[in-house]
């Protein structure tokens, strides 16, 4: 079957397989720079003052690479979540941009989508998690970026809701599996966020699946936000 054709994403065994990797690097990049900063202890413990200071910005900055690994593994259950609720979209020529979005309040790099239910209509995802964004940026193109860089987002797999959340990958064994899963989110989507929740006139279906796949959807009792400028 063609990716697009699982009811879900999670249904497509490659997505799966692209996920465990991903979670998989993970642990190993925690455990890895947990055995660093242990090792970077026991070497300060043990030797004298003056060559202990030479492993004291190796124990902080493991500490810090560990901790790191430690805030991936709520995105990467966002991810799984997500792509438990929609299936794949392979779009091709995906507007995109490093600049400022007009729409946005925020300077960061942004895909732009079609409202499920206005097609006409486009919606701006920002990248306003930092994690790993190195690799995406690199690939969104400036005069002077590799076409055959470019070309490695092309298709641009997509599941989700870009009124809520949604999951980016790029084409990998040959189109027939995803690689780099990113989670991608409205900040009013997210639980942590104060106000109000921006629903794009979703309707009660998209809103119930965008709230089974974790995002933060306006209490049945309270009449939900419009879109934007609205």
């Amino acid at each position: 079957m063609h990716p697009t054709d699982y009811p879900t994403g999670w249904d497509h065994p490659a997505t799966r397989s692209a996920w465990i990797q991903h979670m998989g690097m993970i642990v190993g990049r925690l455990a890895g720079w947990s055995a660093v900063w242990f090792g970077s202890l026991f070497l300060i413990v043990a030797t004298p003052v003056w060559i202990a200071w030479i492993f004291l910005p190796i124990l902080v900055y493991a500490g810090f690479r560990a901790l790191v690994q430690v805030f991936y593994f709520p995105w990467s259950m966002n991810i799984q979540r997500v792509l438990a609720q929609y299936p794949w979209q392979l779009l091709s020529d995906v507007p995109h941009g490093r600049d400022k979005h007009p729409q946005a309040d925020k300077d960061e790099m942004w895909f732009e989508f079609s409202n499920p239910e206005e097609p006409n209509e486009r919606i701006p995802l920002l990248f306003l998690s930092q994690m790993r964004t190195y690799w995406w940026m690199r690939r969104f193109g400036t005069s002077r970026t590799k076409p055959e860089l470019k070309a490695e987002i092309e298709p641009l797999w997509f599941a989700g809701d870009p009124r809520f959340y949604s999951v980016i990958a790029a084409p990998g064994r040959g189109g027939q599996a995803p690689k780099r899963l990113h989670f991608l989110y409205q900040r009013s989507a997210r639980r942590s966020w104060k106000g109000d929740v921006i629903t794009w006139d979703a309707s009660p279906a998209a809103l119930e699946c965008a709230r089974r796949a974790g995002a933060r959807v306006p209490d049945r009792t309270v009449p939900p936000q419009p879109r934007p400028n609205s």
